[in-house]
């Protein structure tokens, strides 16, 4: 994969000599948690500050996932970047890429993927756990939005493959939120219709322990949108939160 960057990051990367591969893996930032040593390789994450923008400076060597049409593994950022890249061309809210380039360095793999921090933005674990302390009206209208941002999300045929409420993204607007999605690694088209959105529902709504059924009935109406079905869909998720339960 080719060397990427994104014409609203480029001036600003290039004023501080960090528009290509090596200035930016030679950085030297405090990680913003511990790395990755998952899949036999090394990955790490750090925040960078750039004129009052930030973004996070993800490096990893050797982390490498395997499909059909890269048998050998290649970078797992190189997965993220065209799930990146099909989500904006899809008109999916989601994290933005600034920057990507992968090198074979001494028998390694490595790549570099810069991303648009979402400051100003607050994940839906987070809400979950002061939910109490937001108004009705705010709770609805975050319901709202999620429930939008997965009927959109499906609508243009992907399932997002980890649709936890710490990878949901959500910042006030007007009387409303936007919401947008993050960590894109494990997307794919959905291939099973009703079967594949159920699975990413049930990801969701299975870890957002703040919402009752209330919410839950709330959620399934604004994404079904015209279809009324949120008996039948209310069951099949429940059916599939027991079938899960009995696999451990």
């Amino acid at each position: 994969m080719s060397d990427f960057i994104a014409a609203e990051d480029r001036a600003r990367l290039e004023r501080h000599g960090l528009a290509d591969y090596d200035a930016l893996w030679a950085l030297e930032l405090p990680a913003v948690d511990e790395p990755n040593t998952e899949r036999g390789g090394w990955s790490s994450v750090c925040r960078l500050e750039l004129d009052g923008a930030a973004y996070y400076l993800k490096r990893q060597r050797n982390h490498l996932t395997r499909s059909l049409a890269h048998p050998l593994g290649e970078p797992t950022f190189a997965r993220e970047l065209r799930n990146i890249q099909r989500y904006r061309e899809l008109g999916i809210p989601a994290l933005q890429a600034a920057f990507y380039a992968e090198r074979k360095v001494a028998g390694e793999r490595r790549a570099i993927l810069l991303t648009r921090a979402l400051d100003g933005w607050t994940d839906l674990y987070g809400l979950g756990q002061r939910w109490d302390s937001l108004t009705a009206a705010q709770q609805q209208a975050i319901i709202v939005a999620v429930g939008e941002l997965a009927r959109r999300l499906h609508a243009a045929g992907q399932l997002h493959g980890c649709f936890y409420p710490k990878h949901v993204f959500l910042r006030a607007q007007g009387a409303g939120y936007a919401a947008c999605l993050i960590d894109l690694e494990k997307t794919r088209p959905l291939r099973f219709g009703r079967r594949d959105r159920i699975k990413d529902l049930e990801t969701l709504l299975r870890r957002a322990d703040a919402w009752g059924e209330a919410e839950v009935r709330l959620f399934l109406r604004t994404y079904l949108g015209a279809d009324a079905a949120v008996d039948d869909w209310w069951q099949r998720l429940a059916l599939r939160r027991r079938d899960k339960a009995a696999r451990r």
